[in-house]
């Protein structure tokens, strides 16, 4: 057990309100709750924040097609945010939304600072305007040829064919996404924001930060090229903040999204005296900040958050945790092969204990892609979860309450096989820390064959045949239920809601990380009941029919 507290700030990428949450965006939400659930069975003061990322073109254009305003229409996606989350035990310490009071006041003294110290200036550009809409076009909404490779139909900031990046002025034959008609450029000016001044304070915080290596060869690139100011502003219409002191100018939804973080946070420090919000944003603070996130939003997070907090006078982040993106049996999800899987749908056919296992036993501290093979799903959550863990206790339960009325024995016959699993304890905590849950899984599931052997060896539905050793079924019982108590605290941050009706089957109020080092002894327990049952595959199947005939539109691009 560590002999000092820490304190710890925690977000997830805010989800973007403009579709449904599928299980592509699970991999983040699922990985970060994992570690936040083991740092607070660690005794860490660990807190984790979260919002619906509510502002910009796209939710604005959703908003009008829907007939709704755009409050209503994010409020309605923020409400069924938390209730998947929830659904599939993601638990936040605050879920708030980045239209807020709280962020609108952050972004405002963020701006007011960054402006008195000279960070922002303002310059005028040239961009696309559709006409007929009325409204500057962000670069996603126009799409054209590639002027490199000449591969048609592309965004106008990136050719998803070829890699190569540009400006939409560079697209080859571009139409608006909104009208299909020729985009004109006009001017208009912006705010700028001046990344470029601070080259040598990034690489000084890439480096204490320990980035993935990845990251770090991506950001060199950046870095070669030359850090480029950063547009924070758009012109109306838009959703969003308004620039103070203008009329027709908002926050670009990139400079507010991050503030989001502090924001959620600093709605949970109004309502809870025992958090402070200086205390974790001020420089020099003891607090550990760290944000997950997904590999494609590298950028903002890694370049323009940090650059952003440093010259607003607040901390930067411990550091960032970056993931891969999600496969689906080796491609990309599908709403034709049925792939495209919402939470919701998810949650209609299968129990989310199998998915939450199935992405810890694949997911690692790098940003490599892990793909979710349904056939293996199967396979590995009834061989692993089923067969091995809870098979341990079904096999010892049904003998403790037959036969000695639910009482534990007041002793265990082997002292040393308990001894391994207390051992295994720090390594597997250090696998958790380091986001290294495959490692972590595959030592759990080592410890649950050795139970499973020791049982095995030890038959005690043979045993319980002879009267002369009827008491050491008990021992036998008891070490199993004691090997099976201590993998259900080391799994408990994976499959909490498994963990929570075993500690009630155990009857014990909560856990501890040390506790799965000392054992149960004496205790009387009630009738053990099934914790899980087999992944049936006709669910599976269900699951992904369902899909398929149903439109899935994720998550757009701000």
């Amino acid at each position: 057990m560590p002999t000092q507290q820490r304190k710890i700030l925690v977000t997830s990428a805010l989800p973007y309100a403009n579709g449904a949450i599928h299980i592509g965006h699970l991999v983040e939400y699922l990985q970060t709750d994992i570690w936040v659930r083991f740092q607070k069975l660690r005794g860490h003061i660990c807190t984790y924040v979260c919002a619906t990322d509510a502002h910009g073109t796209p939710i604005m254009l959703k908003a009008r097609e829907q007939g709704v305003t755009p409050e209503a229409l994010t409020e309605k996606l923020s409400a069924e945010f938390v209730k998947d989350f929830s659904d599939f035990g993601i638990e936040f310490d605050n879920y708030h939304t980045t239209h807020s009071a709280e962020n609108e006041a952050l972004v405002g003294e963020i701006y007011a600072t960054l402006r008195a110290s000279g960070d922002i200036y303002t310059r005028t550009i040239e961009q696309a305007y559709d006409e007929q809409e009325g409204m500057f076009l962000p670069d996603r909404f126009v799409r054209g040829t590639c002027p490199r490779c000449g591969s048609e139909d592309q965004y106008g900031d990136a050719c998803e064919i070829c890699g190569a990046t540009y400006a939409p002025s560079e697209l080859l034959d571009a139409v608006s996404v909104l009208s299909g008609t020729t985009p004109v450029k006009r001017e208009s000016e912006h705010y700028f924001f001046k990344l470029s001044k601070y080259e040598e304070h990034l690489r000084a915080w890439i480096k204490d930060a320990a980035l993935e290596k990845n990251v770090v060869a991506k950001l060199e690139e950046w870095f070669a090229v030359g850090l480029q100011d950063w547009d924070i502003s758009r012109d109306a219409p838009y959703f969003g903040f308004r620039i103070p002191g203008t009329e027709d100018k908002y926050f670009y939804v990139w400079l507010d999204a991050p503030v989001g973080y502090m924001a959620s946070f600093k709605n949970l420090c109004d309502r809870d005296d025992n958090l402070d919000f200086d205390d974790y944003w001020k420089p020099g603070s003891d607090a550990e900040l760290y944000h997950f996130i997904g590999k494609d939003i590298v950028y903002f997070h890694t370049l323009f958050w940090p650059a952003v907090l440093r010259s607003a006078g607040f901390r930067t982040p411990t550091s960032v945790h970056t993931h891969g993106f999600l496969t689906v049996g080796g491609k990309k999800m599908s709403k034709s092969r049925g792939t495209f899987i919402t939470a919701r749908t998810y949650l209609d056919n299968l129990n989310p204990s199998y998915l939450r296992y199935y992405y810890a036993a694949k997911l690692g501290p790098t940003i490599d892609d892990i793909d979710l093979n349904l056939d293996d799903l199967v396979a590995r959550v009834n061989s692993d979860l089923v067969g091995k863990l809870i098979n341990i206790a079904s096999r010892c339960a049904g003998f403790i309450s037959k036969h000695f009325d639910g009482q534990l024995a007041d002793e265990l016959p082997d002292h040393a096989l308990f001894a391994a699993f207390a051992d295994a304890s720090e390594s597997i905590a250090e696998h958790y820390e380091r986001r290294e849950y495959s490692k972590a899984m595959r030592q759990i599931m080592g410890l649950a064959d050795k139970a499973n052997r020791y049982i095995d060896d030890n038959k005690p539905w043979v045993m319980v045949k002879d009267e002369a050793k009827i008491a050491e079924v008990q021992g036998v019982c008891t070490q199993g239920l004691n090997m099976f108590r201590s993998l259900m605290i080391f799994l408990s941050p994976v499959i909490p809601v498994v963990a929570k009706d075993a500690r009630a089957y155990l009857r014990e109020e909560n856990w501890r990380w040390r506790d799965a080092s000392s054992p149960l002894l004496g205790t009387v327990l009630p009738k053990f009941r099934p914790l899980l049952t087999r992944v049936d595959a006709d669910q599976v199947q269900s699951m992904v029919e369902q899909s398929r005939k149903s439109a899935n539109p994720g998550m757009g691009d701000r």
